[in-house]
Order: C-alpha cells, then structure tokens, then sequence
C-alpha cells in the first residue's frame, strides 16, 4: 500500500469491496501481520460503520478497518468499516448531511462546515482528530545530482518563479561542493485539486521566509510550471523530465524512483525518512488544550527548527461527532478508532505512512475517550 490518491469510487462498490475483506477472516488479521492481543478495543456497538473523504489516507484506513476486523474476531465479533475516499471536501460534505458515521479529511473542518455540523451533532460539536500523516517529498531529476539541499525559501521561488536555473547562486550556497548544472528548472504542479497541495503552500507560507506570497489553498496559485494529474501524474511526469522538481507523497517519489531533496530548517539539510518525519509530528501543537478537538496548529510543523526534523508532512483528519451519535454508533466510532490510534498504527512506516509517536498517540486517545 502507498500514501496514494485514487480515483473517486461508488460508496456501493467501497461497501462491497470492505464486505469481501469482512469475509476474509482468519487471513484479514493475518494480512496485517499486527498483534492484536493487547488490543483495548470493545467491539462494542453497531456492526457496521459508514465513512468517506480523504484518498490520501485510503491505504491507512484499509489496514485499520484490516486490523480491528481481526482484532473483533478475537473477541468473537463480526465487525466492519466502509470508507469511501471519494475526497476530503466530499466526506465533510457527507457528514454534515449525516450520511456516514465519520469523515476524513485532509484539512480540519472549520468555518461554516463547523457550524453546520454542530446542527448534524447534535448537543455537541465536530472534532478533528489526526490520525494519519504522511511526508511530503520534494522531488527531482536532475543529471549528476543525487545529493541536494534546499529550504523554504528556495523552494518557494522555484515554484512561483523567483528561481529559474538549477545553478542559481540561493541553491549553489546551500550545496557547497556539489557542481549544479544551470539546466533549466521545469516545475511540475498538481493539475487537479488536492490537499496535498494545500499543505504544501502552507508549508511555503510558514517557511519561506516571505519568498511566498501567493497563498494556500487546494489549488496551485504558484502561477508557474506544467501541471499533471494526481500523485501518480506528478511523479511520472518528473520521472521522465530532466530538469524537473515537484511535490509528491513519498511513497510514489519511491515508486518512481525519483531523488529527493533534504530541507534545511537552519542546522543543514534534513534527510526524508521516518524518523526524521516523526521528530516533526512529536513536536506539533494543537490549536486547543486538553482532550477534545485536536486540529493541529500548522505552523508549529511546517516551521519547526528542531534538529533532524523534516518539515514537509501532511496530516489528515477524522472529523467525529463529540456527541450526539445513538447509543450504539457511540460505541463503535470510539471503539474503532481506538485501534486505528493504537495497533493500527503498527507497520504504517512500510506503507509510506509516519506512524503516531507515543506523546501524540496518547492525546489523540484521551481525545477518542472523551467522545460522549
């Protein structure tokens, strides 16, 4: 599985697909290769849950309805979770109308969405729990370079213009001793509206030290570049154009076989790799205190400073009910996302995921908990 993007699919086929993996018993638990045993999951509540929205998170979310379907079985409980990833602003949309249990999200919910769906939640109110986070790589092609530093500076004017060759004299003094080409630089941007690129023109907004002024949003507002469809379109695209650097998930980087930069936060480049990532998400503050809603405060990622952190990671969101579901969804969203927090993070690292670190693990617990 990879941090991927799919294409919109009928919540009718998404049922039936996760039908057939209920189906799958003994070997669903099995496929994980998770132990479930100290799982603290119930199992409790309606058998089946209902839920849609970001693609981005589509393959940890298979692991983790994989994962509590073995770890029901344990209990002598036949369990499932149909996740449509027909797209974030789809699964906000869904839920607001009631239409599924939960949604997922690659931006928190807020504004008037919040709103409507303190109407949906009856008595209370929605909250944003992350729950998957991928990093994002900066990804290139350029002939005789396999090692290369930039920051968020650099990275803003190549993807609004300010930089136009690789030998420019901003990315030559981060890469002392590496002989760069002046080869033109062709950016390669999402065509299609993504939260990816959303959090990607946060990242360049928080980071870029004024170099990006364009704003956010799911849409490229860059004004530069040749633009490919979804992930997969990024990567390929690179993948066969010298010269040219995106944006993508790292699990298709990977897959294309494509470089990928270090970023310097100001102590020198910053390898992509687990490790790395997960020294940022450690280090995330929550807009609010305590146990409840745990929208992430962006800033505190994207600009971080720590040593060894890699900035560039995306989150994504389940927005839940704090209360107002029946008795019995109660029951099964706390208990299902009980083990998507816990067990079901396990072996997420292989997928191109960044598995929870403990301290954030255990907020994103209480906050599960405290759902009434």
């Amino acid at each position: 599985m990879n941090f991927q993007r799919n294409a919109v699919v009928l919540a009718a086929a998404a049922i039936g697909a996760m039908s057939l993996v209920a189906c799958g018993s003994d070997n669903n638990a099995a496929s994980t290769g998770v132990d479930t045993s100290s799982s603290t999951a119930t199992c409790e509540g309606k058998a089946n849950l209902s839920a849609a929205g970001s693609s981005a998170q589509k393959n940890a979310m298979d692991q983790f309805v994989s994962t509590y379907i073995g770890v029901c079985q344990s209990k002598d409980k036949t369990v499932n979770v149909a996740y449509n990833p027909s797209g974030s602003g789809d699964g906000r949309t869904q839920f607001i109308a009631g239409q599924v249990d939960f949604a997922g999200s690659d931006s928190a919910i807020k504004g008037d969405q919040l709103a409507q769906a303190a109407t949906r939640c009856v008595g209370g109110e929605a909250w944003n729990l992350p729950l998957v986070f991928g990093p994002v790589a900066v990804a290139y092609t350029l002939d005789g370079v396999d090692d290369l530093t930039l920051n968020g500076e650099t990275i803003a004017k190549i993807f609004n213009g300010g930089i136009t060759t690789w030998s420019d004299p901003a990315i030559a003094a981060l890469n002392e001793g590496v002989t760069l080409p002046s080869t033109p630089i062709t950016p390669i941007t999402r065509s299609d509206s993504s939260g990816t690129t959303d959090n990607f023109q946060q990242y360049l907004t928080t980071a870029s030290n004024g170099a990006w002024t364009q704003g956010a949003g799911s849409d490229f507002v860059g004004g530069v570049g040749e633009g490919a469809r979804g992930s997969a379109g990024v990567a390929q695209a690179v993948a066969g154009a010298p010269g040219s650097i995106t944006y993508v998930e790292k699990s298709f980087a990977d897959q294309n076989k494509l470089t990928v930069a270090k970023i310097d936060t100001g102590g020198g480049g910053v390898e992509l790799n687990n490790e790395t990532a997960t020294k940022a998400i450690d280090g995330a503050a929550f807009v609010k205190d305590g146990a409840g809603d745990l929208t992430l405060d962006l800033k505190s990622i994207y600009g971080t400073t720590t040593e060894g952190a890699y900035p560039l990671v995306l989150a994504t969101y389940e927005i839940v009910c704090s209360k107002g579901y029946d008795a019995d969804t109660t029951a099964a969203v706390k208990s299902f996302l009980t083990s998507a927090a816990n067990e079901g993070q396990a072996n997420l690292g292989e997928q191109g995921y960044v598995p929870l670190p403990d301290s954030f693990k255990e907020r994103v617990t209480a906050s599960i908990d405290a759902i009434a």
